[in-house]
């Protein structure tokens, strides 16, 4: 009977967030509904559903997510993605379509200090985006570099995505952390060579030139090294500290932000800019954590129905081959990434496909980073596509339409997808840095 009820609510769930309700809200509704029916007291389920809420706000690692958006929200303000943009640009003089490849090159930097694909996406569509239309690359093909290096963001660790997915599925945050770091070399590496391909097959999209270097002055090259070598110091402090078990997850996130702040005040942030980054962190934050709550709200629904061990003992059961089954819930996450942003994905799917795969064999970090990278294709896919909307807001160019973004970014796309599987069937990607850790 309880399982009848879950499964009921899920469908409702599912009815709501289409009509266009708000997923935490859609969230509350039904795990409240749901645990009334089950137990056949509303008093009992909003004790049980109270319990849970106050359980998981009190969880050290719910601290993780406002620090490290903190982090990145100072660094972007700074001014330290444009330096660290200028860096690469210099570093990579030699390589065709180099300003393409030197956004991914930032982006793979940048994305180890802010855990956000969308604050990526908004800096790199005014510093890199501008650059390669100046000297005539082609309009999608520049777009693409933009939209398509930001899901980076969403990989390469502190990243938002992989503190959900931990706090669902209670896995360390430290592992998946260090779980992230070869499958997001991998993929900016399949983004660069792209790239370079694309650039020698068809040098008018991506035209070469020599410049000169441009004379800098003292007081721009201590700016500018600050800014970049300052992002790489706080890689080393955050994914180092929490590698070399110098701090818990939590820990580094409170080192990072406070970091990050220093960088910005050595850049030159001041009281006003400071204050904004503080409100636009809690703005950014407060209804990721709305979310998680009801979420874990919601599992408890499905905990107490036994939702989970119904449908994985259907799939077991009826014999089904777990590639089918894997291809099922790419399915889903595409389908999803078209309507609803990736913390929702995750928080709707995570608890039923987690215990599925695990039950089929998957390795668990492996499948995390595997389920990472198809919701971050979903990013790119129409007609949601959050990063694509991300970059036509902040372009400064009127000339840009989501047609072209979506179409420059398809092959971004379609890597993501070469990356997940290649995880997948190859865990030691995932695993072998973990247990190099924990040895």
């Amino acid at each position: 009977m309880g399982g009848d009820i879950a499964l009921w609510m899920l469908a409702l769930l599912v009815s709501l967030i289409l009509l266009g309700v708000h997923i935490a809200v859609a969230f509350a509704i039904c795990s409240a509904l749901g645990v009334w029916l089950m137990l056949g007291s509303m008093e009992a389920a909003l004790a049980i559903l109270g319990n849970t809420a106050f359980e998981a706000v009190r969880k050290d690692v719910f601290a993780v997510i406002p620090l490290f958006v903190l982090m990145g929200d100072f660094i972007a303000r700074s001014g330290a993605a444009a330096d660290l943009y200028r860096i690469c640009d210099r570093g990579l003089r030699r390589l065709p379509g180099r300003l393409a490849i030197a956004t991914i090159a930032g982006n793979t930097v940048f994305a180890a200090v802010t855990g956000v694909s969308i604050a990526a996406a908004a800096a790199f569509s005014r510093i890199a985006y501008p650059e390669m239309r100046k000297i005539g690359y082609k309009q999608t093909f520049a777009l693409g570099a933009v939209a398509g290096s930001a899901c980076l963001g969403m990989l390469i660790p502190p990243s938002v995505l992989l503190i959900v997915w931990a706090i669902l599925t209670e896995m360390s945050v430290g592992a998946l952390f260090v779980a992230g770091i070869i499958p997001g070399i991998l993929l900016a590496l399949l983004f660069s060579t792209y790239v370079v391909v694309a650039a020698i097959r068809n040098p008018s999209i991506a035209p070469p030139f020599d410049d000169d270097l441009v004379e800098m002055t003292p007081a721009e090259i201590r700016s500018e090294l600050i800014g970049g070598f300052g992002i790489l110091f706080l890689i080393l402090l955050v994914i180092g500290g929490i590698w070399f078990g110098f701090f818990t997850p939590t820990e580094a996130a409170g080192f990072g932000a406070i970091g990050a702040l220093l960088i910005g005040v050595a850049k030159g942030m001041r009281f006003k800019a400071i204050t904004e980054a503080l409100f636009q962190a809690g703005k950014t934050t407060a209804p990721i954590m709305l979310l998680l709550i009801t979420a874990q709200m919601y599992s408890r629904l499905l905990a107490i129905g036994g939702t989970v061990n119904y449908i994985k003992s259907l799939f077991l059961t009826i014999g089904v081959d777990p590639l089918l089954v894997i291809a099922l819930m790419v399915v889903i996450w595409i389908l999803l990434g078209m309507l609803i942003d990736s913390v929702s994905i995750i928080l709707l799917t995570v608890p039923i496909f987690s215990p599925i795969a695990m039950a089929m064999g998957y390795d668990p970090l492996s499948f995390a980073i595997f389920g990472i990278l198809i919701i971050e294709a979903g990013l790119l896919t129409p007609p949601f596509g959050l990063l694509v909307y991300t970059v036509k807001g902040s372009v400064p160019d009127p000339t840009v339409t989501l047609s072209k973004i979506f179409i420059g970014s398809f092959p971004y796309f379609l890597l993501i997808l070469v990356a997940a599987f290649i995880v997948l069937l190859v865990p030691w990607l995932a695993t072998a840095l973990p247990a190099f850790m924990l040895r």
